[in-house]
């Protein structure tokens, strides 16, 4: 280990202006796509009350980077995923809002432990809810805005990965019941192992592992299954939600995938890009709870620095920057700022162009290669 790797936590790293700037520029054109369609942007504290990030109970609590609040003595905790953050702002401070209510966000949030496919702990996460519905209309709109937002940040070819969460307990509960436990069940279809399915007497189960792939045939594979007609109305849902995206993504669908979908309801999806080992995305229908009722709603979250670190948003800043030389116009060099030039002031003779990163030097009638 370095000596500056050494000076901060494994897992949390320093953004250096070319990183940094490059991450603005995709937060920018993220949101931006967004607020195009209505979503309003909100922006919570980085650090809550641990019981508003999570229950005891609930998984996402193993993700809680948890410490002492001198002033209030209570347990706060760093924000691991700012969605619920959202629907906690949705059903207090925007209760009495209009329904649906559309917002996104932009902000980094910090987990508690890294996993292989992301070691990273601290990490940019940009997304959209629309609180109110989780209807197929609602679920339709929230795929076309994350491929809008997507498609705007430059990000591409993308593959969208639908799946239903809920598929099993469909199943389980109604025309194939199981001696075994649900949650195996799941953790097996997950893991695509047909020989555990057979050991967990599950048989019924393996045409599951078959209605994987590219979509319309993996589709039309989940229907000749669906001899009970228990998941109709999910397969019409999903071929409604993809309809309008055809031809601007690939379609895929996995319909027993649970990775990344802990409080997704009846449908998600995930969002790949080529050269990408993880999803670079997630959303889904989802509920929050409001006392002891709950309120339906879509969203989606993205985590856009793999792609950062591997050149998204980059720009030749060079090819912006210009050097102003002792005694320059001041009165010059603002014009030059407001037409979106970077300007370097020298602060001595010593001072030079190339080695500031210039691209142009202010001369006596304009800017010049430096």
């Amino acid at each position: 280990m370095t000596k500056a790797h050494a000076l901060l936590p494994e897992g949390l790293r320093d953004r250096l202006p070319r990183q940094a700037e490059a991450a603005s520029r995709v937060t920018r054109a993220l949101v931006d796509a967004m607020r195009a369609h209505g979503y309003g942007r909100v922006s919570p504290p980085l650090a809550e009350f641990r019981e508003t990030l999570g229950g005891e109970d609930e998984p996402s609590t193993r993700d809680l980077l948890r410490f002492t609040d001198p002033v209030s003595q209570r347990t706060l905790a760093l924000r691991p995923d700012i969605t619920r953050q959202v629907g906690r702002i949705a059903t207090s401070l925007l209760a009495k809002a209009p329904r649906p209510l559309r917002l996104c966000y932009a902000g980094q949030v910090v987990k508690l432990r890294a996993s292989q496919l992301r070691p990273a702990r601290e990490m940019l996460q940009v997304g959209a809810e629309l609180i109110g519905s989780d209807s197929v209309g609602a679920a339709r709109e929230i795929v076309m805005v994350a491929i809008d937002a997507l498609e705007a940040a430059g990000i591409g070819p993308v593959t969208i990965d639908f799946t239903l969460p809920d598929v099993v307990d469909l199943l389980a509960g109604g025309p194939l019941p199981v001696d075994a436990d649900i949650q195996q069940l799941r953790d097996e279809l997950d893991a695509k192992d047909a020989g555990a399915l057979t050991r967990l007497g599950a048989e019924a189960y393996l045409p599951l592992l078959r209605a994987t792939g590219p979509f319309d045939q993996a589709i039309a594979d989940l229907r000749a299954f669906d001899t009970t007609g228990i998941l109709t109305a999910r397969i019409d849902a999903l071929e409604a939600i993809a309809a309008p995206v055809r031809g601007r993504v690939t379609l895929t669908l996995d319909p027993t995938e649970r990775h990344g979908f802990a409080y997704q309801s009846w449908f998600g999806f995930q969002i790949f890009v080529p050269g990408q080992g993880d999803a670079v995305g997630r959303g889904g229908g989802y509920s929050i709870p409001v006392g002891e009722k709950e309120e339906s709603a879509v969203g989606f979250s993205l985590y856009p620095d793999p792609l950062i670190d591997a050149g998204l948003g980059a720009e030749n800043d060079a090819e912006r920057r210009i050097f102003l030389p002792l005694g320059h116009d001041p009165a010059l060099a603002a014009s030059l700022r407001a037409d979106d030039w970077h300007t370097v002031a020298a602060l001595s003779e010593a001072d030079d162009a190339v080695a500031l990163g210039c691209g142009f030097t202010l001369g006596p009638d304009g800017p010049v290669e430096a």
